[in-house]
């Protein structure tokens, strides 16, 4: 079995759209969350979203004739990709066939299915544009990504609702691994701040309807009533340690451990005692030669719906027993990022990766009111220097799925 390094890591996200800003956004406790602009979103039950802002793909090495031809969820991969490839200089410095690409969404391109589908119904049939299907569809991130970095191993990204990326980042993490590739270039992104999305999660009751940015998205406190719709990308570059070190790449951090399960149970709610979560945290742990006496962060899905973050709760204590994690410090960061959908995974493995190599703690920004359920060391409201040893990052979708990832830290 091969060790698997991150040698480069790339956002564009409601706090920033670089990893700097990023982070710094995340320590400052800077709430991304505001009131809609994408669209005119009066008669709508909610008005508020964590858009990505002041957003240029020329900024980040796109070309606007390219950008043109690309759903914008393609265009934040691209960008993202642009910005974890050149941190890794790994271009040049692998077999294109050795190189593979896992780069996935949760909803793909629903901004073009949603546009086009409106000139299919105003305008007629004729009117539809050439590209809409090789726009929309999810996996032209991905592929796009690899006519880009000449990647010519596996290009299968994967969709797991909110669990996206964290399942993108490990399969490629196990693709590498075992042997079957050097390097891969992994994460989501998600462009979802449509009409159709915000009334669709609205009618399913998962968003928040408070409409308040600093009042909306609040994972584990007792006021919390749903989630914030945000967006962006994360890519990483994830590379075997042995072919990182021998050409002097700089080792951002280690992925050593990856479970993924299936509740079998709801199509959106969890499984009330966790059982599909509880597996998933056991599943990365054993594979992360975790001894019990490790000191541990986690960064929780924590979407800040009732459901989610008491069953994850109880998740994270059935996995640990109550004593460790009761030691564990815990914390969310969607109270500042909305929830990032097929990106938010990947967002949040970046900021994992980021508190082990910082030896500090993001908080949960919004949290002044637990919830009696959820009563773990959850980093509320300011940020903590804080050495762990071990960092935890789970994804929960619809669907039933769970993905975590255990990560250690750099050279």
């Amino acid at each position: 079995m091969h060790r698997v390094a991150v040698t480069g890591m790339g956002i564009i996200s409601p706090l920033g759209n670089d990893v700097q800003s990023f982070w710094a956004g995340l320590l400052g406790g800077k709430c991304g969350i505001g009131p809609i602009t994408r669209f005119d979103a009066q008669g709508f039950k909610v008005t508020i979203a964590a858009e990505v802002k002041g957003f240029d793909p020329s900024d980040h090495g796109l070309e606007p004739a390219e950008a043109r031809r690309m759903d914008l969820f393609t265009q934040y991969a691209m960008t993202a990709a642009h910005q974890a490839m050149d941190q890794s200089g790994l271009m040049g410095q692998v077999d294109p066939e050795r190189l593979g690409v896992n780069i996935s969404s949760g909803i793909g391109g629903i901004d073009t299915m949603f546009r086009e589908s409106e000139k299919l119904l105003n305008r007629g049939p004729g009117r539809v544009s050439p590209l809409c299907i090789p726009t929309m569809i999810g996996n032209m991130a991905a592929g796009n990504a690899a006519i880009r970095y000449n990647a010519q191993g596996a290009c299968v990204p994967v969709i797991t609702a909110c669990a996206t990326s964290t399942h993108a980042a490990g399969e490629a993490y196990r693709m590498i691994r075992h042997g079957y590739l050097d390097a891969m270039i992994t994460g989501g992104s998600e462009a979802s701040v449509t009409p159709i999305a915000i009334a669709g999660f609205t009618s399913c009751m998962a968003l928040s309807e408070a409409n308040e940015p600093k009042a909306s998205s609040l994972p584990f406190d007792a006021r919390r009533k749903g989630f914030v719709l945000g967006e962006g990308a994360a890519v990483l570059v994830l590379e075997n340690l042995e072919h990182a070190q021998a050409r002097g790449a700089k080792i951002l951090g280690e992925i050593v451990g990856y479970g993924a399960t299936c509740d079998a149970f709801h199509i959106t709610a969890p499984h009330p005692e966790g059982d599909g979560a509880k597996r998933a945290i056991c599943l990365a742990l054993s594979e992360a030669g975790d001894t019990g006496e490790e000191s541990l962060y986690i960064n929780a899905h924590g979407t800040g719906t009732p459901l989610n973050d008491r069953t994850e709760t109880l998740a994270i204590k059935r996995a640990l027993g109550e004593e460790r994690a009761r030691q564990t410090a815990v914390s969310s960061i969607k109270g500042a990022t909305g929830h990032m959908l097929g990106a938010a995974g990947g967002a949040e493995l970046i900021a994992t990766l980021l508190a082990l190599r910082e030896d500090t703690l993001p908080p949960t920004i919004p949290l002044e009111a637990p919830d009696p359920e959820c009563d773990l060391d959850y980093v509320p409201r300011a940020s903590r220097h804080e050495a762990r040893d071990l960092g935890l990052s789970i994804s929960l979708g619809f669907g039933g799925h769970n993905g975590v990832l255990a990560v250690r830290r750099g050279s």
